[in-house]
């Protein structure tokens, strides 16, 4: 089960529970945007105040230069925007229009902030006395002597804020939030390498982009060593998405505002290394009817009320030559057959693209119980002709009475069994894993339910011969069919003392 440091835990929790001392005093519309516009806020003053203090000890006079900045992927941050200055206003009443002031001086510093950042401090419903509570906790609770050590702090507090918020907003938490252990599987099996360029086309908050640093940077590279792309159609959600990139140094191309990507692709000429997506599921209504033209249909027009496979042709659309797909879906897309949906997997497959499906458990999501799958999708796949299925629907661990998650053992294991496959090395699992050809899948007409070609993990030997097992389970069944007849009559005596009868 994978263990974090209890000290960063502690701290997640103390940062949770001082936003949380704002519910009752707050829209609830705009709770999010202020908890996640206050920790961006202090990051960004805390890593310019650590640049500007190098600066002044190097004493060449560029402390005030904004090209300091920028070169070190650093925001420039105007003096009444600092975190000082926000914090020595914390008992006054003038506390949200300090913090509102703050966010607009520093978009008008860095244009690639501009109408990005929340106004909302100085809103009438705000109580500005709880507000200038959780800057005070804020302020003493976040020391930036170790900048580095402490962003990544900050980041993990803000993804873990991201995910309350997931929980607390139930399905609609779901369009910003990917839970941890699906992106960590997706991308400890596509392993992004260095200088690659990685896309997603409903991005929410970004967190497939988030993991792909961490595991190049955890790979002997550098945080800032991937190009990042990513398109988001919600307003509020994009601009969480900008904010969680500038907060791990992330430097990313998002297009200069929120847009549809069936009818606004703001990267049309892009060929990605590594496409990761959570596409909304079974989206209705997406515009078919307009876009049936559309370059992007390869493999067949996607229904129209149904948009899985307009994602997934849009993806493959964006692929480099050599590029992988890793992506979420329900498991209707496995199997349906209607409105045209069976022919346009029957040509994704028979292009030789699919090269893994993984079942996955239930009850990992915050916003639906419905079982995914995780499709990969790769050009010029390792082993021609041949697909892994995975059917990791038993694993994992059940983290509260609602919710599962994947340890790290478990997501390496499945990593590790792609690893195999793609070197010829795998052997089948029965009731796990095992590969199939395309002969294979053609005699299962195209339908990709793991469960199809993985089989029933075979029940281990006790024993006990199967004449013996077969004359004691007959006769305990025997036996509990006697109580039950037993217990029956015993109501119909009693019911019929009190003049009932059945």
């Amino acid at each position: 089960m994978e263990k974090k440091n209890t000290a960063n835990i502690g701290f997640e929790n103390e940062i949770w529970d001082a936003a949380c001392t704002l519910w009752g005093h707050i829209p609830a519309a705009d709770y999010r945007k202020v908890i996640i516009g206050l920790i961006f806020l202090r990051y960004i003053s805390s890593a310019f105040e650590k640049r500007y203090q190098e600066l002044v000890e190097e004493g060449d006079g560029f402390e005030d230069d904004r090209d300091a900045y920028i070169e070190e992927n650093i925001f420039f941050v105007p003096e009444e925007a600092r975190w000082g200055k926000i914090s020595s206003a914390s008992r006054s009443e003038h506390i949200g229009e300090v913090i509102d002031d703050a966010m607009r001086a520093i978009e008008r510093e860095n244009p690639s902030l501009k109408n990005v950042l929340p106004k909302i401090y100085g809103n009438r419903d705000l109580d500005k006395r709880v507000l200038g509570e959780v800057v005070d906790t804020f302020t003493n609770r976040i020391k930036m002597d170790d900048i580095d050590a402490s962003s990544d702090l900050l980041g993990r507090t803000y993804e873990y804020c991201i995910q309350q918020f997931a929980a607390y907003e139930g399905v609609k938490g779901g369009e910003f939030y990917t839970p941890a252990s699906i992106v960590k599987t997706i991308v400890a099996i596509l392993k992004p390498f260095k200088n690659c360029r990685v896309y997603d086309p409903c991005c929410g908050s970004g967190g497939m982009f988030v993991q792909s640093a961490r595991f190049i940077e955890e790979h002997s590279g550098k945080r800032g060593e991937i190009a990042v792309y990513g398109q988001e159609s919600n307003s509020d959600t994009w601009k969480m998405a900008k904010m969680n990139m500038a907060i791990r140094g992330i430097d990313a191309d998002f297009g200069p505002h929120h847009a549809d990507t069936f009818f606004n692709d703001l990267h049309k000429t892009l060929k990605a290394d590594f496409i990761m997506a959570n596409p909304p599921f079974n989206l209705s209504n997406w515009g078919q009817k307009d876009l049936k033209e559309d370059v992007r249909w390869k493999y067949g027009v996607p229904p129209a009320g149904n948009a899985n496979f307009a994602w997934i042709q849009h993806m493959i659309h964006h692929l480099a030559p050599n590029g992988k797909i890793g992506l979420v879906l329900a498991n209707g897309a496995l199997s349906s057959q209607t409105s045209g949906e069976g022919e346009i997997r029957k040509n994704i497959i028979e292009a030789d693209l699919v090269e893994g499906i993984v079942a996955m458990p239930t009850q990992l999501f915050y916003s639906v119980t419905i079982p995914v799958t995780l499709w990969f999708i790769s050009k010029n796949k390792k082993q021609k002709g041949k697909t892994l299925f995975i059917d990791a629907r038993n694993m994992g661990y059940m983290e509260d009475r609602k919710h599962r998650n994947l340890s790290d053992e478990d997501i390496q294991k499945i990593a590790d069994t792609f690893t195999q496959f793609q070197e010829g090395k795998l052997e089948n699992e029965k009731g796990f894993c095992a590969v199939a050809d395309l002969e294979e899948i053609k005699k299962q007409d195209y339908i990709l339910t793991p469960g199809r070609y993985v089989g029933i993990k075979e029940v281990e030997d006790d024993g006990e011969p199967f004449e013996e097992k077969m004359a004691r389970l007959t006769s305990e069944l025997s036996e509990m069919f006697k109580k039950s007849h037993e217990l029956e009559d015993e109501i119909r005596k009693n019911l019929g003392a009190i003049g009932y009868e059945i």
